[in-house]
């Protein structure tokens, strides 16, 4: 059986079950990392599901195909329509914002050459104006290994209030665009 502390046990599961997201996580993956036995890890996720149900918790652990996860409770499914109707304030990280700058005065260009610009990974940046609607893959240069090129979208001028990128503002004549981020 499982340890005295159950509660840190299903505390653990939870957690772990949580970072699993959308695919989910199986009984032997949550015996192998707590190492506990796989009768323990049923045990566990099942009192931990029993929990959950009880209390009517706005989620609940749900099992597909072997794995477990966490879903939100069909009974609040009216609130999470609501919210997903409703704009909601958006704001870009420092790391996002700077990407988003380098690709509007730098259009087109590779993920490669924004991040010899930055200096460090932009890869999440990146994906996240993709998500945003703020960049888009505007072709392939022609080069070995042919990568994607990014450019800003109409979504990204209407955001910013520009009518096009000639209202871009200057960049300062003393600093390169390579010295420093744009943004500190």
């Amino acid at each position: 059986m499982l340890d005295p502390d159950h509660d840190r046990h299903l505390a653990r599961i939870e957690a772990l079950i949580f970072a699993s997201g959308d695919e989910g996580i199986p009984f032997s993956q949550i015996a192998q990392i707590l190492h506990i036995s796989e009768e323990e890890a049923k045990s566990a996720v099942r009192a931990l599901k029993a929990r959950y149900d009880e209390e009517k918790r706005g989620m609940e652990i749900v099992e597909r195909a072997g794995y477990y996860m966490m879903t939100t409770r069909p009974d609040y499914l009216p609130d999470l329509l609501a919210l997903m109707q409703k704009p909601r304030a958006s704001v870009l990280s420092q790391a996002a914002l700077e990407t988003l700058a380098i690709i509007a005065y730098r259009q087109p260009i590779t993920r490669l050459e924004i991040e010899e610009i930055r200096g460090v990974a932009s890869e999440r940046a990146i994906g996240t104006l993709l998500a945003r609607g703020l960049i888009q893959e505007v072709g392939r240069r022609e080069v070995v290994g042919r990568p994607i090129v990014f450019g800003t979208t109409d979504r990204f001028l209407k955001v910013f209030g520009l009518s096009s990128l000639a209202d871009l503002p200057p960049l300062p004549e003393d600093k390169k665009l390579t010295e420093k981020p744009l943004f500190e």
